[in-house]
């Protein structure tokens, strides 16, 4: 798959694990870059922050597997999250039995030969989670529906089968997949504040982030997550990740990082 010119970059480039961004639906799949040694977690990593839909497997009442669309988002270290219906019968077999997989494949994926694109098979436990940043993260992803039968369900990873090409077949430990951010409560603590801020005034750098650095087409772009590592975008075309240079531990780290992303982005267009 080609890849396309960033402004950032200054090449042209497919994934760079030392930049991780995808810069688009189709170009998250090619996660394999053929001048890097085949790490299967950030591969991993990158098909659970980039997939919105996926097919969940739970245990009806007699012990055999339910298979349903649910739309996914994650928390910010990387756990999938669900908004499920009281109603739904995945919903009620996951209140008596919260086992349950969950297949995820990298966008791109879904067309030509399905077989050919990456994807991860996660197994662990689904349970409610009363988590303000879980329902949040969702709906920004996929709306908010405002229906009181629809609550966040958050997945513990216990292990991961990851299929990403010929003979790249890797077992994953569930922990293995997720972010530590302990040493960020500061960020975390504050990215809703961030996000809207974003959003609310800064929609023009959000653009530049997107169509400048990124290299993807204009449109009405928008910040959906802004964790340690990078912010994650959104707008009717697809989806981008803008990475940080360095980890950012609190607010004022990632303001930093996004007001040096503007500054970059504009130099670029003068």
């Amino acid at each position: 798959m080609a890849g396309r010119k960033s402004a950032r970059a200054g090449k042209t480039y497919k994934y760079d694990y030392d930049n991780p961004l995808y810069l688009d639906p189709l170009l998250a799949m090619d996660i394999m870059p053929d001048d890097k040694p085949f790490d299967p977690v950030l591969a991993g990593r990158s098909i659970l922050r980039a997939a919105t839909v996926g097919s969940l497997a739970t245990l009806d009442e007699t012990g055999h597997p339910l298979a349903t669309l649910v739309t996914v988002a994650t928390l910010a270290d990387g756990r999938p999250v669900l908004s499920l219906s009281d109603l739904a019968l995945h919903t009620k077999n996951l209140k008596r039995d919260p086992r349950a997989s969950l297949l995820l494949v990298a966008p791109g994926g879904e067309g030509g030969n399905p077989l050919a694109g990456a994807r991860i098979s996660l197994s662990g436990r689904i349970e409610p989670i009363n988590d303000e940043a879980a329902v949040r993260r969702h709906a920004a992803l996929h709306g908010d529906l405002g229906l009181a039968d629809f609550h966040a369900y958050a997945m513990d990873l216990e292990r991961a089968h990851l299929v990403a090409g010929f003979g790249r077949i890797v077992e994953i430990k569930g922990h293995e997949l997720l972010n530590d951010y302990s040493d960020c409560a500061d960020l975390l603590a504050g990215e809703k504040m961030i996000v809207e801020h974003m959003n609310e005034d800064h929609r023009d750098a959000i653009e530049l982030y997107a169509t400048v650095l990124l290299a993807l087409a204009p449109g009405d772009w928008r910040m959906t997550g802004c964790d340690p590592d990078g912010i994650d975008l959104i707008s009717a075309s697809g989806r981008g990740r803008l990475a940080f240079p360095s980890r950012a531990h609190t607010v004022a780290e990632a303001g930093g990082h996004l007001k040096t992303f503007a500054k970059e982005a504009r130099s670029v267009q003068a």
